[in-house]
């Protein structure tokens, strides 16, 4: 034990306060030197005073306490603002070296008040519209050795629909009423904050080579119970991205853990997270045609020189059955859950419970979604291909028999492909993904499979696509133009003078086009939907107070449906427009 100030200290904790005490002393050294570099730059007199914590620093001397002037003139006097890229709190106590390696890893700018980056534009997908473009802005702060970035906007969107959906700034694109509903014949205008976004970047670097990261983003697109929009709009916070990743660049070795957008989805370069190809639409359910989810999952990716890539990723499951049918019902039974044609009866969902939504349906799950995806890199390209895997199960019993686990196969391939046509100023996107059950993958949400006669899941024929052109006429403006699709087959079986499943063709729906405000039955099973979407961002506001934009977008949606039983062939479709202002306070 050691006397200190009159108390008894013990030499483990004195060691510790005198490791502070150097941290603290080569802190203010720094400080020191980066205050002489400022006064040379902008011409002030070489020895003039500065105050930072009570204490004047004369550029070339050390700190005096008080206020004393000797040695130096007082005129320029600066209050040193502190660079939060360089504040550590808590952590480990660092030793100088340590210390000045983090603050090399770590620096925002040369300016004691940070700036932010000029807003980019030029990408087909811009990372600050698309997402929130946190991995081009500076730290805010570090703890330990960790560095903080945040990211996110500001975002009120006002949206009319040529049609009554009732939705916030999500469309649900296989929701267009036809004209039996009286929703078809009047529109809707809704303004939300809903798609505010916030977003925290953490990272660390063990080594040179390695880095670990975590991501949070989340938005307001939550609904409880509760929420409404009749007095004070309380939308609840949401999980869109939380994952974890750790990088080796020597080994080309990456790996993501936590919820993410799919692999499927498309990217501008690599296949590593935050570079995904999604168009840049205001709306929150992007347009038809785009393949994409955000799930839970855990990715493996290897790249090779940066220039060629393959990643696996297991992804979590779940199953949209579509089992209508009209006049006569492939599931009948006050569950829906015997299959009219067989008397089989069914167990394919049940209600969450434990943290999940106990008002959702959720489906039984074999094992995970599974992608194989490789890509290349080229100077005016980027493309990929890939393969999905998927599996369904339904538990099944036939009249006085036992229950059988009933199990399909289902997946698809895919490809997506950026090509650069004239750089910084066009680029052409386009993707694609077809095979059998693979509906949960498009905005339009048509089924993944049906059953037949035994209980066993059918997966339903489909293809997703889609095209877009992205402009950058001047620096701060954007436009872009999209065509999508969205096609379900046939899956369907004949047994009692009818025909079940999905694609059936002698279903009674001529009363879908006859206007009823009762809103008449209609049993049409969509076939189509079909999207033409333009639209633009216009870059207007930029500096060390953030950014400010305001974008448009404009879509049209085609619906059409399988012919019925007495030639009718029901059609409908809408217009959707959005007027968005944003503030970007990071960027």
């Amino acid at each position: 034990m050691v006397m200190l100030g009159g108390m008894a200290v013990s030499a483990d904790a004195r060691a510790d306060d005198m490791a502070e005490i150097r941290a603290l002393h080569a802190e203010m050294r720094r400080l020191e030197a980066k205050v002489e570099q400022l006064e040379s730059r902008h011409g002030m007199t070489h020895g003039s005073q500065h105050v930072l914590a009570g204490r004047t620093l004369r550029s070339g001397g050390h700190a005096s306490s008080g206020g004393g002037t000797s040695g130096g003139s007082t005129m320029g006097q600066i209050t040193a603002m502190p660079d939060l890229s360089r504040l550590t709190i808590g952590g480990p106590t660092l030793s100088d070296d340590a210390q000045a390696q983090a603050a090399a890893e770590n620096t925002m700018t040369e300016s004691i008040v940070p700036a932010q980056p000029k807003l980019d534009l030029d990408s087909s997908s811009p990372l600050a519209i698309t997402q929130t473009g946190v991995d081009s802005l500076p730290p805010i702060f570090r703890i330990g050795g960790v560095s903080v970035r945040l990211g996110g906007f500001i975002d009120f969107s006002n949206i009319y629909r040529s049609k009554n959906l009732t939705s916030g700034p999500a469309t649900s694109w296989g929701s267009f009423p036809y004209a039996n509903s009286p929703n078809a014949h009047t529109g809707e205008y809704r303004p939300s904050a809903q798609l505010t976004r916030l977003s925290v970047l953490l990272q660390g670097s063990p080594t040179k080579d390695e880095t670990l990261s975590g991501y949070i983003e989340t938005d307001f697109g939550g609904a409880a119970g509760t929420a409404n929009s009749y007095q004070t709009n309380s939308y609840t916070p949401r999980i869109r991205q939380a994952y974890m990743t750790y990088s080796n660049t020597k080994w080309g070795f990456h790996v993501l853990a936590g919820q993410a957008w799919s692999l499927t989805t498309g990217y501008t370069q690599g296949l590593l997270s935050r570079h995904e190809q999604l168009p840049p639409v205001v709306d929150n359910n992007q347009i038809p045609g785009i393949v994409f989810t955000r799930v839970p999952q855990i990715r493996f990716i290897k790249d090779f020189g940066r220039k060629w890539w393959l990643g696996l990723s297991l992804e979590a499951p779940q199953v949209a059955y579509a089992a209508n049918g009209g006049s006569h019902a492939m599931l009948t039974g006050a569950s829906d859950d015997t299959i009219a044609s067989s008397g089989t009866t069914l167990l394919y969902s049940n209600a969450g419970s434990g943290m999940l939504n106990p008002n959702a349906k959720y489906s039984m799950d074999v094992a995970p979604d599974i992608v194989l995806k490789g890509a290349l890199d080229t100077k005016p390209a980027h493309y990929e291909i890939y393969g999905l895997a998927r599996w369904f199960k339904a538990m099944a019993q036939a009249p006085n028999g036992p229950i059988r686990e009933r199990v399909s196969f289902a997946g698809g391939v895919g490809g997506d492909v950026t090509v650069h046509v004239i750089p910084r100023y066009l680029q052409f996107t386009g993707n694609v993904l077809a095979g059998e059950g693979i509906g949960r993958y498009g905005p339009g949400m048509l089924p993944d499979a049906t059953f037949k006669a035994n209980g066993t899941p059918a997966p339903i024929p489909e293809i997703i696509g889609s095209m877009g052109l992205i402009g950058h006429p001047t620096p701060n403006l954007l436009v872009y133009l999209y065509g999508g699709v969205e096609s379900a087959g046939r899956r369907t079986y004949n047994a009692n003078g009818y025909q079940y499943g999905y694609g059936v063709n002698d279903l009674a729906l001529s009363s879908c086009n006859v206007e009823q405000i009762s809103g008449g039955s209609c049993d049409a099973q969509t076939h189509t939907l079909a999207d033409l979407t333009v639209g633009g961002w216009w870059h207007v506001l930029q500096g060390g107070y953030g950014a400010v934009m305001s974008g448009v977008q404009y879509t049209y949606l085609r619906k059409l449906a399988y012919k019925g039983g007495d030639g009718a062939s029901p059609t409908t479709g809408g217009n959707t427009i959005y007027v968005t202002f944003r503030y970007l306070p990071f960027q």
